[in-house]
């Protein structure tokens, strides 16, 4: 992390934080520093971990789209350590890695399909406060999607939401992953993408 968090990291120790740390380290190569500052409350870092291993297992939507709103909506709320993160996941499982380096100038960006659009879009304004979802939005997703599909995506940005927001407050801030593996930096709003 590039600064100090607004709660200091404590260590993480016992058998669940073992446990953590393990998993941690087989997810991600390390035991991110944020996992410290959320230490400070195991119950809320277990439910968090549990709700992304459950999340995980949603498939009515596609992986792509789920991955381009999570990074619209953390893009949106400034927070970088959930771009950082969405940005390595987008390389370790194979997505196109040309339009995740896109998400945060999309606007912008020619890269993306009109579905694609659509779901940043909505991404983006489920994230607002107060958010300004449209029914012509929803009922273009809905055509586009299905319901199944549709409830799935707004659920994925809600909890997107929920990540971005609290590591936004804690000070939680990008840890490197995406330069860890040698991907180029993620594209700026209102800047052209160099070629890596």
């Amino acid at each position: 992390m590039t600064s100090t968090t607004r709660v200091p990291a404590v260590e993480i120790t016992g058998l669940y934080g073992t446990v953590v740390k393990t998993f941690s380290k087989k997810m991600f190569g390390k035991v991110p520093e944020s996992l410290g500052v959320l230490w400070n409350s195991p119950p809320v870092l277990k439910l968090s971990m549990s709700l992304g291993q459950k999340s995980s297992r949603w498939h009515a939507c596609d992986e792509d789209l789920k991955s381009y709103a999570h990074m619209a909506a953390a893009s949106l709320i400034g927070c970088s350590w959930c771009l950082d993160l969405g940005y390595f996941q987008a390389n370790n499982e194979g997505l196109d890695l040309t339009k995740a380096r896109e998400v945060p100038r999309w606007r912008e960006s020619d890269a993306f399909t009109p579905l694609e659009r659509d779901v940043l879009e909505y991404a983006e304004a489920m994230s607002q406060t107060p958010p300004t979802v449209t029914d012509a939005l929803s009922a273009r997703l809905l055509d586009q999607l299905g319901a199944p599909a549709l409830v799935e995506l707004t659920s994925w940005v809600a909890l997107a939401n929920l990540y971005a927001r609290t590591n936004f407050a804690l000070g939680i801030e990008a840890e490197g992953f995406a330069a860890s593996c040698g991907l180029p930096p993620l594209s700026q709003p209102g800047r052209v993408a160099s070629q890596a």
